[in-house]
């Protein structure tokens, strides 16, 4: 039984994750999300929305019932597993949103960090609170957190393990917009005008800042620098600035 489903449609990959009642994630969940990137890698599509089946969560953190047995080689291995998964989402060659509606803890939240941007409703709570189990975020949250908000509030959110609203994830930068609507649609939303952009030049932005962001400033510029001699070289490049000269909307090639 599919507990990862994958829907394109007019360019845009839609992956839900359903593993009622809180969309816990396994190791088989984990395997079919890197599939379900796996069978898209190669096809036209421009954007991908994750989301949670339902509205009580996106995804409520790994499933707990793994974890009884588990010893050092395989408490790293399982680590491993989900951050190379994560690492697969982080590094998409298209951009990837996160629609949050629900509860977002754990290895939940630690997904929604890996995509490019999240949105969330405003009744969706979030908190990575393996402290009260005597572990640590183990799929990226102590390395991906601390980058987008600041390592202070990283350490607080943390060592601390509560939960907090969409408000404070809003306040502190770790979601890019609240909605009243439901964070799918406004996902869509978002993503339909990334369709009408440049397809290279989006994933050339999203490579330079990926590789940029840990890099020294001049280092980063470099590569900047780069990826923007190589989109002169293309098809689109011509497309978009004639379409901009002549005062019409561009026809940019598809993948």
């Amino acid at each position: 039984m599919n507990k990862v489903h994958l829907l394109i449609e007019d360019q845009i990959a839609f992956i839900t994750i359903d593993v009622p009642p809180v969309n816990a994630l396994n190791e088989e969940v984990l395997h079919q999300l890197s599939k379900a990137l796996d069978d898209i890698s190669n096809s036209e599509i421009d954007v991908v929305i994750i989301s949670g089946a339902g509205k009580k969560a996106f995804v409520a953190g790994a499933d707990i019932r793994e974890f009884p047995t588990l010893n050092k080689d395989t408490g790293e291995a399982l680590c491993r597993r989900g951050q190379s998964v994560f690492t697969k989402i982080e590094g998409f060659p298209q951009p990837v949103i996160a629609a949050i509606d629900g509860f977002t803890l754990g290895g939940g939240l630690e997904l929604a960090l890996a995509c490019d941007f999240r949105i969330a409703s405003k009744s969706s709570t979030f908190g990575l609170p393996e402290v009260k189990l005597g572990i640590l975020p183990g799929y990226g949250g102590t390395q991906r957190l601390a980058r987008l908000i600041g390592i202070g509030k990283a350490k607080q959110i943390i060592y601390s393990g509560e939960f907090f609203t969409a408000e404070e994830a809003f306040k502190f930068g770790l979601i890019e917009e609240i909605t009243d609507e439901s964070p799918l649609e406004k996902a869509k939303e978002w993503a339909e005008k990334i369709k009408q952009r440049g397809p290279l030049a989006v994933e050339f932005a999203k490579k330079a800042i990926n590789i940029g962001i840990d890099l020294p400033l001049e280092e980063g510029l470099e590569w900047e620098a780069r990826f923007f001699g190589e989109l002169c070289e293309t098809a689109d490049k011509n497309e978009g600035v004639t379409a901009f000269l002549e005062k019409r909307q561009p026809k940019f090639l598809k993948r």
